[in-house]
């Protein structure tokens, strides 16, 4: 089976589920690359939200599509909240595909928007290297979306923490600023070639399996550079993620060249939460956010795991639904 096959089998296999699945679930594509471990084999996340019955309906329907490719469908691996599978075709292996039942996640969530009801996105920047910060994220118990950088003494355990309460990562990409901001010891910067753009954005994808999306940290430099983002989002589409643009400068490419390249994409459109580190200041950027959202009809909203800025989000975020605004991963508002 050609890698293009395994690809055309995956897009079937992720309408099934969304199909089959109830409404709030989460489904992860990640394409393999010629070369990537794993050889050709596709991989495939379902985070359910509802009961585990909704389990054994969505391994059928995904059964169903192996078999009418002529697919082989390994026994079911897994325990009663999480359940691996392995297609193959004459015994190659060419999906891998992992049902996890999310219990924690607010059900409210996954009930249909009413009429008028808009959908805030927040994104919390910066994560990786303060355990502490992320256990009081989680606590919160609201949709919430990490963005973590790759390589942080606690990248790797918060972003496997995340999904487990319901929160949902991003690779916090560092790219090349313009300002005088330390530069990270990688990062994306204007004259890579293609080869070296694929191959660090891969390693850090690699690193961080979890990630849904990408944005960029820092990036204002990189993000207005024609060339590296058009070598870049074919990467990203490529390895089935979404990308928002953080807009750390005016002059920012990225979104247009995300669009054209097929790459689902967003950006944020409220002002960043906590450039003034003063709780009172952060609450009325959050306010402001509220109220883009539910003027916009969607705003992603990002800030950082500052303790005023948590401390803001606990005290403020109640308030959203009363004001007609329901709150919402990153991944529900790319398009």
């Amino acid at each position: 089976m050609t890698l293009a096959t395994v690809h055309q089998v995956t897009e079937e296999l992720a309408k099934a589920a969304s199909d089959a699945a109830p409404n709030g679930t989460l489904i992860k594509v990640r394409r393999a690359r010629n070369g990537a471990a794993g050889g050709g084999a596709d991989e495939l996340y379902i985070g359910l939200h509802g009961k585990a019955t909704a389990k054994d309906k969505l391994l059928q329907r995904l059964e169903g599509v192996a078999t009418q490719h002529g697919l082989t469908v390994d026994a079911t691996s897994g325990n009663g909240n999480s359940s691996r599978i392995t297609i193959r075709a004459g015994g190659v292996v060419t999906h891998h595909i992992e049902i996890e039942v999310l219990s924690t996640r607010t059900a409210a969530n996954s009930e249909s928007l009413p009429a008028g009801t808009g959908r805030l996105a927040i994104l919390l920047d910066d994560l990786g290297s303060d355990r502490g910060a992320a256990e009081v994220i989680f606590a919160l118990r609201v949709p919430i979306t990490l963005s973590v950088l790759p390589y942080q003494p606690h990248s790797q355990e918060i972003a496997q923490e995340a999904r487990k309460h319901g929160c949902e990562v991003m690779l916090h990409l560092p790219m090349q600023s313009l300002a005088n901001e330390t530069p990270e010891q990688q990062e994306l910067r204007p004259g890579l070639t293609h080869d070296q753009v694929e191959n660090m954005v891969a390693k850090m994808l690699e690193s961080m399996p979890e990630a849904d999306g990408v944005n960029n940290h820092q990036g204002s430099q990189a993000t207005s550079n024609t060339s590296l983002m058009d070598e870049l989002m074919p990467v990203l589409r490529d390895a089935g993620v979404f990308y928002v643009d953080s807009r750390t400068t005016a002059g920012t490419v990225a979104y247009d060249t995300a669009k054209r390249d097929g790459v689902k994409t967003a950006f944020r459109n409220v002002p960043f939460l906590d450039d003034l580190q003063n709780k009172a200041a952060v609450k009325r950027q959050l306010q402001m956010a509220i109220r883009g959202a539910k003027e916009k009809g969607e705003a992603i909203a990002i800030g950082h795991p500052h303790a005023v800025t948590l401390e803001a989000l606990r005290e403020m975020l109640p308030q959203a639904k009363q004001q007609g605004v329901r709150l919402v991963l990153v991944s529900d508002v790319v398009h």
